[in-house]
């Protein structure tokens, strides 16, 4: 599955500035700055800069998966932070060549954003491929071949976030911390996965997917709580590590050494200002069809979430249930 979105990749990053030659030049893809207030209602230079880190930290945050598989791995104390690491790597790699393929590519900067376009200017990546292919053959065709290419890539990207959520359904109910756990912890006794927390995960992927059909800004509200879900959980135990005293820590394998608070106190800083830029508005003027929904339902649910801990259960979820006799082995 990783192959094919690697190749798949690889095919759009080589051959869509092929395409699309002649090419911008690299003055205008590295010195350019546009903010389309147009479309987006935003003129601001910093607050367009603000918003642009949206995209590349919900990619970058990829590692999460790499973090969800520790546990299945021999040696994880080592193997862990190396997946981790090469994950951002890849990403970053990818993620970069990708938008560099892109920015080359754009054939009529103003008509990307024009709402009579052939994507009614909403998708500009799409718009940039369409463009390359009908300026060189007169021909869509392989525009929509190319975006077969990227929806195959989302497709199996999907089956990577569910198989990810899956296991942390898996680790919770293994743990008693959410409701009806003994289901989601059962292991098929063919295929030894917890194929009912992977049903659940999959059914609600799909109710949470139809309103998208809908309103845009339903998608906007869904990635940016999911982003805030799993990056701020990072926040806690890297503070933890922040404050902690040296002496009640005893580190791995895997060790930072005196780079330890620095990295610590950079990475809670960016995990806060990343969380918060997931909270503001990405279009102007704000109406009901354009607000960030995000801070209303981020807060709904951590007021569930308190009120369920304060009324039912903090009086029978201990913390995780170790599995593991530390001084057995077993």
């Amino acid at each position: 599955m990783q192959n094919m979105q690697i190749l798949g990749g690889l095919v759009v990053i080589i051959m869509l500035p092929l395409v699309a030659r002649p090419t911008q030049s690299a003055s205008y893809v590295f010195t350019h700055f546009e903010t389309a207030p147009e479309s987006t209602g935003i003129s601001s230079k910093p607050y367009a800069v603000i918003l642009s880190v949206l995209l590349s930290n919900y990619c970058l945050y990829g590692y999460d998966t790499a973090a969800h598989l520790t546990e299945e791995t021999k040696g994880a104390d080592r193997t862990g932070p190396i997946a981790i690491l090469s994950s951002i790597g890849i990403i970053s790699f990818f993620g970069w060549a990708y938008n560099l393929a892109l920015t080359f590519s754009i054939q009529d900067p103003n008509y990307l954003y024009d709402p009579n376009n052939e994507t009614g200017g909403g998708l500009v990546p799409a718009q940039i491929i369409y463009d390359a292919f009908h300026r060189r053959y007169q021909s869509a065709t392989g525009a929509v071949v190319f975006m077969c290419i990227i929806w195959g890539s989302f497709f199996f990207c999907g089956l990577s976030v569910t198989a990810s959520a899956a296991r942390v359904v898996y680790a919770l109910s293994r743990d008693k911390g959410i409701p009806f756990s003994p289901i989601w912890r059962k292991i098929h006794p063919k295929y030894k996965v917890p194929r009912n927390a992977v049903w659940l995960c999959a059914v609600i992927g799909m109710l949470l997917g139809l309103p998208i059909l809908k309103l845009d800004v339903i998608f906007t509200a869904i990635i940016s709580i999911s982003t805030i879900g799993w990056v701020g959980g990072y926040a806690v135990p890297i503070f933890a590590r922040l404050v902690m005293a040296e002496k009640n820590f005893k580190p791995g394998p895997f060790y930072l050494g005196r780079a330890r608070r620095p990295v610590c106190l950079v990475a809670f800083l960016w995990i806060c200002y990343t969380c918060s830029a997931f909270l503001l508005p990405t279009v102007y003027p704000i109406t009901w069809d354009t607000f960030n929904y995000a801070p209303v339902a981020l807060g709904l649910v951590l007021s569930l979430v308190m009120l369920w801990w304060v009324l039912d259960a903090r009086k029978w979820f201990k913390g995780p249930v170790r599995n593991i006799d530390v001084n057995n082995g077993i």
